[in-house]
């Protein structure tokens, strides 16, 4: 009879486990074994005959086809969730150390956000950051959602910040903030002072909405369809000051959230509260499940407070009220 343990005899070279482990997990966040191959700078032969002797150790299929993306199978799924934060912390463990010998008054932070978020939300947040940590080399990335998810499991930047519809599986969205749905219009227009207001009164106008990838499309088309009323597009175009700046000259009408309206824009919009028809927006921190987060990163994200924000209450005269 053998003296061995099971455990001894299933990871006989302990010193190996970390190569396939850190093969699989990259694997697992890319999608592909020659993206993983790129992201570890070894061949694709390397990874698959990693990834072939891991599942032969543990005995089980840690992966799946869908399309031409390798998902986790169930059992891989669960493999990633315990030894992701292993390879993270192995693999961050130099940075880490780095940081703290260092402490916050050095290194640099990446942050993804969309245009609006960097110009509504962000301004006051980094203003206080910049404030504590001055040293720190912070950078904002302008990429609307999708892209910045995929910066995100690139490691191309440490967190993101904005709004998220589908959280998808290898990410993290810690909603903070939320911003009720606010109809604007020229303050001569008649669905300003309309007493009671419908989507259907809504539908008579063209809307002028940021392009179709973006959240604000796809919640008006989501709820424009899911009560069965037709609605017309007059024009598409990013970034909510152009939005803004054409109802106000009178081409159209728009949804939009109410982050985006200043005081500034009490004279030439009317605007009017959506929240019986549309869900309100939330805002918050996205990061890579089991990504290691940096002093920095975790500084930042201390600064988010829920109340940085003042609710704004749209009354039916079409103006706004703190």
């Amino acid at each position: 009879m053998s003296d061995k343990s099971p455990q001894t005899l299933r990871f006989p070279y302990k010193s190996d486990r970390l190569k396939p482990l850190r093969a699989f997990c990259q694997t697992v966040r890319l999608g592909s074994v020659s993206r993983a191959a790129e992201a570890l700078f070894v061949s694709q032969p390397a990874i698959s005959l990693q990834l072939q002797a891991l599942e032969r150790e543990l005995g089980v299929k840690l992966f799946e086809r869908s399309g031409r993306r390798l998902a986790p199978s169930r059992e891989g799924q669960l493999l990633f969730e315990l030894a992701q934060p292993l390879v993270e912390g192995i693999d961050g463990l130099e940075a880490s150390f780095r940081d703290r010998v260092a402490g916050l008054d050095a290194g640099e932070l990446n942050i993804a956000a969309n245009s609006s978020t960097i110009l509504y939300l962000l301004p006051k947040i980094v203003e206080n950051f910049r404030a504590q940590h001055p040293d720190v080399r912070l950078t904002l990335h302008n990429a609307i959602t999708a892209d910045g998810t995929d910066l995100l499991r690139s490691d191309a930047v440490d967190l993101a910040v904005g709004s998220m519809m589908d959280v998808p599986a290898d990410l993290s969205y810690a909603p903070i903030y939320r911003f009720e749905p606010v109809l604007i219009t020229p303050p001569q227009h008649p669905l300003a002072n309309k007493a009671k207001l419908s989507l259907e009164d809504i539908s008579h106008y063209g809307l002028i909405l940021p392009p179709k990838r973006q959240i604000t499309y796809r919640l008006v088309d989501l709820v424009f369809q899911q009560n069965r009323v037709p609605y017309t597009v007059a024009l598409e175009v990013g970034g909510w000051e152009v939005i803004k700046q054409y109802v106000a000259m009178g081409m159209g009408i728009s949804i939009v959230s109410s982050i985006c309206l200043t005081d500034g824009d009490h004279d030439r919009l009317a605007t009017r509260s959506l929240r019986d028809w549309f869900p309100s927006r939330s805002y918050g921190v996205v990061v890579r499940k089991g990504k290691y987060l940096s002093p920095q990163a975790r500084a930042f994200i201390e600064l988010i407070q829920p109340d940085l924000f003042a609710p704004r209450d749209y009354d039916q005269s079409g103006h706004s009220e703190r």
